[in-house]
């Protein structure tokens, strides 16, 4: 497969009417908030397209895409490498309004003035969405000591029970 840069805005409307289906690349260098959440990543992102016009008449733009980043680690505080993978269905709405009307298993992504979708701001919200909430290591692999304990408590730990001061008040 050739790493064809994607146009970054796009017609929804005439692309589903061809049944328009692109592969290609995002720079990642253009996606500042991506390049914020993570500590390093890599130069392009792949991205696979499909418009379609749905059994219901809707305008359908799916597609996936993945990305090797760097996170940091919320246990040791090192850096891994994650790969974030996305996979999404849109139907493109003009306001607010139309967004309501779609059905429950496609999200609505706002048309910009000139009745366009803007595709790298798409996978970079998905890319967003996609990275961990705490990232870390698996813990096998993590080198900080984790503060948890698993199994059983150790007895020197068991405490007494500050309440039982209460009971020799009754």
């Amino acid at each position: 497969m050739q790493n064809l840069k994607l146009p970054v805005t796009i017609d929804p409307y005439k692309s589903a009417q061809r049944r328009l289906e692109c592969d290609g690349i995002f720079q990642l260098a253009e996606m500042n908030r991506l390049l914020e959440s993570c500590e390093s990543t890599t130069e392009q992102i792949e991205v696979s397209f499909q418009f379609d016009v749905d059994e219901l008449g809707l305008i359908v733009i799916s597609g996936r895409g993945s990305a090797s980043v760097g996170l940091i680690c919320q246990r040791c505080n090192d850096e891994f490498a994650h790969t974030l993978e996305i996979d999404f269905q849109f139907s493109p709405v003009k306001n607010a309004e139309g967004a309501a009307d779609l059905p429950s298993y496609y999200d609505a992504i706002e048309l910009d003035e000139n009745g366009e979708v803007n595709l790298r701001e798409l996978v970079e919200d998905e890319l967003l969405l996609a990275i961990p909430l705490i990232p870390r290591h698996e813990l096998d692999d993590c080198k900080g000591e984790a503060d948890t304990t698993w199994g059983e408590l150790p007895e020197e730990l068991d405490k007494p029970n500050p309440f039982d001061v209460l009971k020799q008040l009754k």
